[in-house]
């Protein structure tokens, strides 16, 4: 199971770091990802890390702004935002995928746990 958590109203330019616990299964055996889903519209790819954490992706649109990582003492991944924009507004999910996990991925697909989201809100 995945427990997000740290969502918030913000403004811009604002930093807000997101968190997500995970329980049962053995976190070290995933890749982990943040997908954000705005009102309206389908579900984004935001970033994901590997099983180490030491391979990461980021979309274009959060690259230089958002950091995805993981502590595999806590058993969480985080998402530093900073820098945050208005069109950043949306629902953040965290994701975890059994098949990537050597490289993490992309791919909406292959992520089969999912938490059940935290909302962030950035105001001009």
């Amino acid at each position: 199971q995945l427990q997000a958590s740290g969502g918030g109203l913000m403004q811009a330019g604002d930093s807000l770091r997101l968190s997500c616990v995970a329980s049962g299964g053995s976190f070290g055996d995933y890749a982990y990802a943040w997908f954000r889903q705005a009102p309206g519209k389908e579900r984004e790819f935001v970033a994901t890390a590997n099983w180490n954490g030491q391979r990461t992706d980021h979309s274009d649109s959060v690259v230089g702004r958002f950091t995805i990582s993981r502590d595999s003492t806590a058993k969480t991944v985080y998402l530093q935002m900073n820098s945050l924009k208005r069109e950043d507004t949306a629902v953040y999910y965290c994701a975890a995928s059994r098949i990537a996990w050597a490289t993490g991925t992309r791919r909406i697909e292959e992520y089969g746990t999912w938490g059940q989201g935290t909302l962030v809100t950035v105001s001009s």
